[in-house]
């Protein structure tokens, strides 16, 4: 709290929450199984800059697209790794998401893994990504006309399927399971007690270190079978960090690769998953955008079922699709900004060296730059024109600058493809009375929500 008031030297110019009480701070009324949706609350009625306290605890919250402009500027500004991104270090460590600014790690494996994502990598990958919606396909084709199907579990099982057969030639073995791989669900209890308060920590500790032990196990095992094959090309994410080096010859610790592999599973799942489910359920709901999505599908793909690289790129309506999908609900809905140097944030609020925010895709993405219905979806905000018009820095579902997400484009690409084949495959029907709810487990999820298929002739 001291720290908070003494890198922000005027933070009672800031709004806060109401009925803030001594040592309990704004924790009556709080939503502890929901709290960026409360902090999407709390925005909404504070505006665009706002604090919000806890015992021991404060932070600055920003949403402004003004705001966010200059908290993007790299000159003044660079990634914080904090608020529950270092509580997740014992997972991931040094990996790209988790590195702190000055460990040489992140520059390393950036430089090596930057050509892993080009548009070549992608069409390496996309052979990869096309046998896993596959699997997804078989898998729904088995319930065609009879249970509705999980959205969002069977979305999971693909994005890790997809990470893993795309990135480490690595089979999870999902789709021939009725729950999800042991990995994922670690993954998802670890980054849940990783987001607790430092209280709630006391109690669940052990069990949350042998579940980061059966990670870590699980990933040094796909590298050992990776070691053992004898391959030696950098034809995928493994292949670049265990045989590429970087302009000096550095090469990476066997160690910071198991963070990587952890870091790609862990952002690969949680940004494929939540983007896919998330278009499908607008998609359900809005016959006249699932008709043109599905006219632009039939146009490009005809009556193919195994796409090209080439193909995918032209679905542009698609893409907006996905575009305004991440809009709404970004799957990762916040990242943080440090004051590299003494500055002012928006003219009036002095910023020490070191001071930090936390910056709220969600209201980012409803600030009246987008215009006056900014909760309605719609896919033509994302016309060439309309994007022209807006302020660069009014979009940001992968985070900022030079610490942005790296696999931005591997996640597009795979919701793009999954979502072509999908359409051409199905008629998606929402179920009747379903109310879009928010799941917070580590990312932004649809609870609850599920599809009736049936196969289209």
């Amino acid at each position: 709290m001291a720290e908070t008031g003494r890198l922000w030297p005027k933070l009672d110019r800031i709004p806060h929450p109401p009925n803030r009480v001594p040592l309990l701070g704004d924790l009556v009324g709080a939503t502890p199984k929901t709290p960026m949706q409360g902090a999407m609350t709390w925005a909404r009625r504070l505006g665009p800059i706002y604090t919000t306290k806890a015992p021991g605890f404060e932070m600055v919250v920003v949403s402004g697209a003004d705001l966010v402009a200059e908290l993007a500027d790299e000159e003044r500004f660079t990634k914080h790794v904090g608020f529950g991104i270092d509580a997740f270090r014992p997972v991931t460590g040094d990996g790209l998401f988790t590195a702190f600014n000055d460990e040489p790690n992140w520059r390393l494996a950036h430089d090596i893994l930057t050509p892993a994502f080009s548009r070549e990598a992608m069409e390496r990958y996309h052979g990869a990504m096309l046998t896993t919606v596959h699997r997804l396909l078989g898998h729904w084709d088995a319930r065609c006309g009879g249970e509705p199907v999980d959205v969002v579990g069977d979305a999971t099982k693909l994005a890790l399927e997809t990470i893993g057969r795309a990135g480490f030639g690595y089979d999870f073995g999902s789709f021939s399971r009725s729950d999800l791989h042991p990995l994922v669900a670690a993954m998802m209890e670890t980054l849940q007690f990783s987001m607790k308060m430092p209280l709630m920590k006391l109690f669940g500790g052990k069990e949350n270190d042998k579940k980061i032990k059966y990670m870590h196990d699980v990933v040094d095992e796909v590298v050992r079978r990776r070691r053992a094959s004898g391959d030696t090309s950098a034809n995928d994410l493994l292949g670049a960090m265990l045989n590429s080096t970087d302009a000096d010859g550095e090469s990476l610790a066997a160690e910071n690769i198991r963070f990587q592999i952890l870091t790609f599973l862990i952002a690969g799942y949680g940004t494929s998953a939540g983007m896919l489910s998330f278009a499908l359920h607008f998609l359900a709901s809005r016959p006249d955008v699932l008709k043109q999505a599905v006219e632009e599908v039939d146009q490009v793909l005809g009556s193919g079922t195994e796409p090209s690289y080439e193909q995918v790129v032209k679905l542009r309506y698609l893409r907006r699709v996905l575009d305004e999908t991440l809009r709404l609900w970004p799957p990762t809905p916040a990242f943080l900004r440090e004051a590299r140097e003494d500055t002012v944030l928006g003219g009036v609020h002095p910023m020490k060296k070191g001071a930090w925010a936390v910056v709220l895709i969600p209201m980012l993405h409803r600030d009246p730059v987008w215009g006056g219905d900014v909760e309605s979806f719609d896919p033509d905000r994302f016309l060439p024109e309309a994007n022209r018009a807006r302020p660069p820095h009014a979009y940001k579902p992968f985070g900022t600058g030079a610490r942005a997400c790296i696999g931005r484009q591997f996640a597009q690409h795979e919701a793009t493809l999954a979502l072509a084949l999908i359409l051409s495959r199905y008629r998606l029907q929402g179920l009747p009375g379903y109310e879009l709810r928010i799941r917070e487990a580590g990312f932004f999820m649809p609870d609850g929500f599920r599809l009736a298929l049936e196969r289209r002739p």
